[in-house]
């Protein structure tokens, strides 16, 4: 038996985790353009190599992002 308020608890925790996962990509996503534009700039190979290692965590945040646009969008059909 689910109550009402486990109902609003999960909704409410599944919309902070999608909002902070799509919070967290752009974060990654601004960090890893900044370095390689400074990479390209100046030829640092730790800038490089930071730029590379921030595929990481933009991968797994981008199949997150995609499935929460396709919930939405089945939402809405």
């Amino acid at each position: 038996m689910i109550t009402t308020v486990v109902a609003v608890t999960s909704t409410f925790l599944a919309g902070s985790f999608g909002a902070a996962a799509v919070a967290s990509l752009i974060l990654f996503l601004i960090m890893r353009e900044l370095t390689s534009a400074h990479a390209e700039e100046t030829g640092s190979l730790k800038s490089k190599v930071l730029s590379h290692t921030l595929l990481i965590p933009i991968t797994p945040l981008l199949v997150v992002f995609a499935f929460i646009v396709a919930v939405k969008v089945v939402e809405v059909l």
